[in-house]
């Protein structure tokens, strides 16, 4: 038998085995606010190490890079980031998932040592559908983001016969780490109907996301994790639970969810009001994206407001390297290539670990370091 595929069933088969038999419900709105009063306020970043273009490019075994993780959470815990969400992908675990669990397990005692518990990522409908193991392609000059990509990929996505792997990748991962107190919890699936426009042939994806997303928040709650699981919701207008406008892949989202998560890049009374939306359902609150200058999100328009209402925030993008978000969205129209956009869009701190804006970095650590407030309506 292939050494890797022996590898493999057997790390599946330890990890299975180790599975309760019943799944766990979903958290009650008391058991979600427990767990919250135990965190400090969390605040961090959407975190990929400069040297990596995507998430294929930051696990994989040949461009896997402690020393540079190391050296950047060094820098978050320096302004008082204690968390930081960072993707996953299925292809990394069925390649190797002995290995890819190691290097999960050596980034989480990395992440410890800086006092930071990331939020972990498993799947994403943004950017390129079609991902694939192996080198990546060099950031295309001038233009966002321009290597990451989705997971499973639309091509896993229409073949149901990829499922069962999809399964055991979601209850291999979780259940490896589901006591670990290292780990913040599970963001299931990022955007699940993002249709990433600017790639084409993309027919028929959210109805095909949408069924894979119920699967996957129930293979996940077989695995019995400790820590909570969430899919945030992100592009429309009202949120509410009574007389809102909720998609059928919101109303998922939401029902599923044992604690709250959303995306907001608008301006400050916008994140605001998106906030209020989601109080009556009376469980945690995170942000886990937020933060594009130029579109008018801002650190010093919508951090203060997260602290106000005891919000959990964590902005897009933390250093400057190969995924180029420094740069705008519509650099995918038009590549900044003959001079740099008038303000970063996203981005925390320069390749060298200098703060693109001192002032920034200043106001996350004084908001971290403040006293936690009560968040609304609790007593």
């Amino acid at each position: 038998m292939n050494r890797r595929l022996l590898t493999t069933l057997l790390t599946v088969a330890t990890v299975t085995a180790a599975l309760p038999a019943d799944a766990r419900a979903r958290w009650t709105e008391a058991q979600a606010t427990s767990w919250y009063r135990a965190q400090p306020w969390l605040v961090g970043a959407n975190y990929t190490p400069a040297s990596a273009i995507n998430q294929l490019e930051m696990w994989q075994r040949e461009t896997w890079d402690p020393q540079a993780i190391d050296r950047e959470l060094g820098w978050a815990q320096g302004i008082g980031m204690n968390t930081m969400r960072v993707f996953l992908h299925d292809q990394l675990w069925q390649q190797d998932p002995a290995g890819f669990q190691r290097r999960i397990d050596e980034f989480l005692t990395i992440a410890a040592r800086h006092k930071i518990k990331p939020l972990f990522v498993l799947f994403d409908s943004c950017w390129d559908p079609d991902p694939k193991l192996g080198p990546q392609h060099p950031p295309i000059p001038g233009v966002h983001n321009s290597g990451w990509v989705q997971g499973p990929g639309l091509p896993g996505l229409r073949d149901k016969r990829r499922y069962p792997a999809y399964k055991a990748y979601v209850q291999g991962v979780i259940g490896a780490f589901r006591n670990d107190p290292r780990i913040l919890g599970w963001d299931v699936w990022n955007e699940p109907d993002n249709g990433a426009d600017q790639y084409k042939g993309q027919d028929g994806k959210e109805p095909l996301v949408r069924a894979l997303l119920a699967q996957v928040f129930t293979w996940a709650r077989d695995a019995d994790p400790s820590q909570p699981l969430t899919s945030g919701v992100w592009q429309h207008d009202d949120w509410t639970p009574t007389g809102g406008k909720l998609t059928p892949m919101e109303t998922l989202q939401l029902r599923q969810s044992d604690v709250i998560s959303f995306h907001d890049y608008s301006w400050p009374e916008t994140f605001e009001a998106r906030v209020k939306q989601l109080l009556p359902y009376n469980r945690p609150i995170l942000c886990t994206e937020y933060m594009a200058r130029g579109n008018g999100s801002t650190f010093d328009g919508s951090l203060p407001i997260g602290k106000r209402y005891d919000v959990a925030m964590i902005n897009w993008g933390f250093v400057d390297g190969k995924t180029q978000t420094r740069l705008p969205w519509d650099s995918w129209k038009k590549p900044y290539v003959l001079e740099e956009p008038t303000i970063w869009f996203h981005e925390v701190f320069r390749g060298d670990g200098t703060p693109y804006r001192r002032a920034e970095t200043d106001l996350i650590r004084r908001l971290s370091a403040a006293p936690r407030r009560e968040a609304p309506g609790e007593r």
